[in-house]
């Protein structure tokens, strides 16, 4: 119930593997924030005990933020890890809690040390790094690519248009 009435309201919702406990969320930046403008992939696994037990959240595309892991996308937010109760719901995350993670970061609490420390010495420097991880990262195309990332389109391609074959040897060097 809590997944359809996501799926109504006005977030992009990806299912993975047809079922309802995985999924993927097209997240905006909130607005009059460093993230505005970015567009984030957010994947999404319910437990079996859900609603009595926390979904897990990650970014699936870069995102510089300390309370975020950089390589695994993985979100430290306390209403999520620890505070959670079955009265929140999905919207409540994508509408409540993520904005207010990307508009108010905890460097006190980092997931990304690199990015409270450079918060906390050098905000200026912070912002811009955020800045340019939103653009280099965070645009329609990327949350697009890491989807055709999981797909293969070479069906199209034959071995005369790629310049190979299975004939050839494995690692012949170009004479």
């Amino acid at each position: 119930m809590d997944v359809m009435k996501l799926m109504m309201s006005d977030y992009n919702v990806e299912t993975i593997n047809d079922g309802l406990n995985e999924f993927n969320v097209k997240f905006h930046g909130p607005k009059e924030s460093l993230y505005e403008g970015g567009v984030w992939k957010i994947r999404v696994e319910l437990p079996d005990a859900y609603p009595f037990k926390s979904p897990s959240i990650g970014f699936v595309n870069k995102i510089f933020h300390p309370n975020v892991d950089e390589l695994s996308g993985s979100v430290c937010l306390d209403v999520i890890n620890q505070s959670w109760s079955p009265m929140f719901d999905l919207l409540n995350i994508f509408e409540v809690f993520l904005p207010q993670l990307l508009l108010y970061p905890n460097p006190s609490d980092p997931l990304n040390g690199d990015a409270a420390s450079l918060m906390m010495k050098d905000r200026k420097q912070y912002d811009q790094k955020v800045k340019e991880y939103c653009v280099r990262y965070a645009k329609q195309e990327d949350i697009m690519k890491s989807t055709a990332d999981n797909e293969t389109d070479d069906d199209d391609i034959t071995d005369e248009e790629t310049g190979s074959s299975d004939d050839e040897i494995a690692g012949h060097a170009d004479p």
